[in-house]
């Protein structure tokens, strides 16, 4: 989703949303988030790590989740009025109307991603997922694996066993701006190297993928 369907990544952006609204004095607790990011540089964590430990410094380690319901539709029609490639639109449009089904693969978290997917029209959303403890409170871990790179595309077959999708029967386009959905890129039918960084943009022309830019 991050600057493939959106111009910048969302993941900040919902995250400052969630602590002006929700508690704003977590807002005091950011000059600790370059601690996370050093760690991250330094390989001692991976992005799942540095993901859950902004999560607990800005939204809290467990969140009720009528916490997050008053707040993850208005971070949504933030996302999509400001921060949407109208590309993007149009695309879906004529997909939906050659009969395409919208799969909305990402490393972002659910918890989000869907009310921004929806207003999209997308018909599916393959996402990061949080756990919840045992009285339903959102907590600051990752509940399986984190929606990226070979993980990625190990969901998006896990989906499509579930839905009975078998890969023979259909022809899947894929896009992305990173070179970690290398994965999926293959495996797709279509890929397309979507408002690329330079090292997917070179990927592709080795591969005769073909590259969209839309900024």
């Amino acid at each position: 989703m991050d600057k493939t369907v959106t111009r910048r990544a969302t993941y900040n952006g919902f995250l400052l949303h969630m602590a002006l609204n929700k508690s704003p004095w977590r807002l005091f607790l950011s000059p600790l988030l370059p601690v996370g990011l050093a760690l991250y540089a330094l390989k001692v964590w991976d992005r799942g790590r540095l993901k859950q430990f902004a999560q607990m410094l800005l939204i809290g380690h467990r969140v009720p989740p009528e916490k997050f319901a008053r707040y993850l539709e208005s971070h949504a029609d933030l996302v999509v009025g400001k921060n949407v490639y109208p590309q993007l639109r149009e695309r879906v449009a004529e997909e939906k109307a050659a009969g395409y089904r919208h799969v909305m693969a990402t490393a972002s978290y659910r918890l989000y991603v869907e009310a921004i997917a929806r207003r999209l029209g997308f018909d599916d959303v393959i996402a990061t997922n949080l756990a919840t403890n045992s009285s339903g409170h959102v907590l600051a871990r990752i509940d399986g694996h984190n929606c990226y790179d070979a993980a990625k595309l190990d969901l998006v077959k896990q989906w499509m066993q579930a839905e009975g999708i078998r890969r023979e029967d259909c022809h899947i386009r894929a896009y992305s701006d990173h070179v970690s959905d290398a994965p999926l890129l293959g495996f797709a039918d279509e890929p397309f190297a979507t408002n690329p960084h330079a090292p997917l943009t070179q990927m592709a022309k080795a591969n005769g993928w073909t590259i969209l830019d839309w900024r």
